[in-house]
């Protein structure tokens, strides 16, 4: 269990990923903070589900790669809520890109979205936190901050930029006793219309490239977050948690296991 009743702020709340870290924390006591782009309307249930569970909700609304809304989105959540203990970074934009032919709009775009926002609220979030010395960041990535989708080369950069921004905050704000991990989902359910690739054989069939063929839901996903954000996650800093089932060790296609 975490500690009693931290301030837990989500980033993207509006997503799958989102919805079920927020709901895992509700369930343990926690208050929460979520960021909802939809400023809830997309949310609705899952918000009436976690306000059942107890939990003090606060609704906030502001672009994460714009540094001035960071601040912003933060004083509202203090003041509302109180100081935050655990910070969970999960947007995940992908947007089709050909390294030879995308155009530089859509690379911004993604890398802000991803990348730009994951620098600015882990350089807010982390000031704060290393005035109280206490804290817990957990940046949620993909298995993609290591292996090319061949769908898009902008999300893996902006996967592969947070990964190794972690490791730099996790030096740094490890001297004042917070933790900053990773989590690197892969072959998730829906992964294999999201990253159709015209080049690459990764995600054709890729469930059964699990080793026991069965793709990760995002519930196992708020499993790790809710464990890395606990006492329990005391000594594991800088550390990157892959999460796929096995999915990135996948050899010969014709060994994978099948339904019977």
């Amino acid at each position: 269990m975490i500690s009693s009743q931290p301030v837990v702020f989500v980033s993207d709340a509006d997503s799958d990923s989102g919805k079920a870290v927020f709901l895992r924390f509700a369930r343990e006591g926690a208050r929460l903070v979520l960021n909802s782009r939809s400023s809830g309307a997309a949310i609705g249930a899952e918000l009436e589900a976690a306000r059942e569970q107890g939990a003090d909700v606060c609704v906030v609304d502001g672009d994460l790669s714009d540094g001035a809304e960071v601040e912003r989105v933060l004083r509202l959540a203090e003041r509302e809520s109180g100081p935050i203990g655990v910070f969970v970074h999960n947007p995940d934009l992908l947007i089709p890109a050909a390294v030879e032919t995308c155009a530089e709009e859509i690379f911004l775009d993604v890398m802000n979205a991803n990348a730009k926002s994951a620098f600015l609220c882990v350089q807010a979030v982390g000031k704060r936190m290393a005035a109280r010395e206490a804290g817990a960041i957990v940046l949620v990535t993909s298995v993609h901050a290591e292996k090319p989708t061949g769908s898009s080369f902008a999300y893996s950069a902006s996967k592969g930029a947070v990964k190794m921004l972690a490791k730099e905050a996790a030096v740094f704000l490890g001297r004042f006793g917070i933790t900053v991990n990773t989590v690197e989902p892969g072959a998730m359910e829906g992964d294999g219309s999201r990253f159709r690739s015209s080049v690459s054989a990764l995600y054709e069939d890729y469930e059964y490239k699990v080793p026991n063929a069965v793709p990760g839901a995002w519930e196992e996903l708020a499993h790790v977050v809710s464990f890395l954000a606990s006492d329990r996650a005391r000594f594991v800093n800088g550390t990157d948690i892959r999460l796929d089932g096995g999915f990135l060790l996948h050899y010969m296609d014709h060994k994978m296991k099948r339904p019977k």
